[in-house]
Formats: structure tokens, C-alpha cells, sequence
């Protein structure tokens, strides 16, 4: 790659041009994204998101966003000390996230109900608490979405003891299509810079929920949606919609 390669353009022509080829190559995991995701709508379930580090930025924009789904919830290590009642210098240990038990916490931190859908969000599908998370989910019997980067996921070892990855314990992978340590731009000495995951996720995301609120609209009904409050009416409208998940979604009272 050319010096010239990393520079504002570079990154926008190259990110460009993945998000192009994405948005043909993953129609039908998409397809089978919203499904799982109008399934779980019909059955008056709701879309748990959890991810970590940079993936909560995927997690934001699943769970309570104008112009998104009424029913999900954003899952966080830090739910350990929000809800758990745990000291906040828990969040200061770097290797939180390598400790067993951690995800089993946050998920029954969660309260779930068995009709939840879990979409969980990974880019290298090989980080501990993420793959705990995706086996205790699948053996309380909720389905699984993954949103992972099946390039980065194979090139690396499996991090959890039991040798899985993220993208084995999915219903549905969606492969966001990010390189191998997720920056684009390669650099002259090695490395890299600027990283895709983000773009991409939302992309992959917003398709999958523009596609289940599509087969929710041809079968007659009416998806549960947000509203922006900085337009008049939609707070009190969005309050209204919350109501049917009053105790569910952490955005309303128990």
C-alpha cells in the first residue's frame, strides 16, 4: 500500500468500497437477522445487546435510539456496579473481562425472559466474557446473533477454555467484514490505522432492523419504534411505547 493510501480520501474511497460490497454479499444473513429479530418481536420479547470495548458503540446503536427498536436493552460490564452493586473499582481490573463467571452475572443481572433474542457483538469473537455470554445464552434457550468479523475471528486463537468463538454459537453470524485487527489502512513500517468495524456494524445493524420492521409492516402490524424526543410529542410518545416493557428494558421503573 502507498503512503499516499493513508490519508482521509484513502480511508474514505477503501471503507467505501467494503460497505458497498457488503451491503450486496450479506443480504441473506441479514434476511435471516430479521427474522430472528421480528420472531422475537411477535413473541413480546426483547433484543438483549452486549458487546464490549469498542462494540458497545454497535450495542448504542441497537438499544434505545431515535428511530430504533422500543424493546432492547444495553448490557454492560459495567451493569456489575450499576445494578449489581459492586464497588466502581471493580471496572478498574484490565483483565475483568477474562474472569469466569462475569457474563453469567450480568446476564442474570439482566432478567431475560425466554423469548429474549441476545445479539451479541464481538469484532475478533474471541474475548472471554463475550463467548461466556453466547454459551449462557444458548443454554438458557434464547437464540443468538452475532456480529463479528469472521476474518479477525479465524486468524486468532479461541480466548475462552472451551475453544469456542463467538460466530460458533450464533443462529446467525453477521460478518462485518473488517480486517484482521480491524484497522484498514495499512502502514509503510507495518500496521495499521483507522478502524472499519464501526461503519460497518451500523450498517449491518440498521439493515437488519429496517428489514424486520419491513415484515412486521406486510404481515399488519405496527413495529415499536422510537420516536426522537427533540421532536414535540416524542418523549411523551416513547414513553407510551415503553410501557408494554414497563420492568423490562432498563429505560423504565420495575
Amino acid at each position: 500500500m502507498s503512503v499516499e493510501s493513508v490519508s482521509a480520501e484513502g480511508f474514505a474511497r477503501q471503507s467505501l468500497d467494503v460497505l458497498k460490497h457488503l451491503t450486496e454479499s450479506a443480504r441473506p444473513d441479514v434476511t435471516r437477522a430479521a427474522e430472528l429479530i421480528a420472531d422475537c418481536l411477535r413473541a413480546d420479547g426483547v433484543i438483549q445487546a452486549f458487546g464490549t470495548g469498542h462494540s458497545q458503540a454497535i450495542v448504542l446503536e441497537i438499544a434505545g435510539r431515535a428511530g430504533g427498536l422500543v424493546p432492547t436493552n444495553r448490557l454492560s460490564i459495567a451493569d456489575l456496579v450499576l445494578y449489581g452493586g459492586d464497588d466502581p473499582s471493580v471496572l478498574d481490573d484490565p483483565l475483568l473481562e477474562r474472569q469466569p463467571g462475569v457474563a453469567e452475572r450480568l446476564y442474570e443481572l439482566a432478567a431475560p425472559h425466554p423469548q429474549d433474542l441476545f445479539v451479541v457483538i464481538s469484532n475478533s469473537g474471541v474475548n472471554s466474557v463475550i463467548v461466556e455470554m453466547a454459551l449462557h445464552a444458548k443454554k438458557q434457550g434464547h437464540r443468538i446473533l452475532a456480529i463479528t468479523s469472521l476474518t479477525h475471528s479465524r486468524g486468532v486463537p479461541a480466548g475462552h477454555s472451551s475453544g469456542h468463538k463467538l460466530a460458533d454459537l450464533a443462529d446467525v453470524v453477521l460478518d462485518n467484514a473488517a480486517p484482521r485487527g480491524d484497522a484498514l489502512l495499512e502502514l509503510p513500517g507495518g500496521g495499521a490505522v483507522s478502524a472499519l468495524s464501526t461503519l460497518t456494524g451500523v450498517m449491518l445493524v440498521q439493515m437488519a432492523v429496517a428489514e424486520a420492521t419491513a415484515r412486521l409492516l406486510a404481515a399488519g402490524e405496527k413495529p415499536p419504534v422510537y420516536v426522537s424526543a427533540n421532536v414535540p410529542g416524542g418523549f411523551e410518545g416513547n414513553l407510551e411505547l415503553e410501557q408494554r416493557y414497563a420492568g423490562r428494558i432498563r429505560r423504565t421503573a420495575s
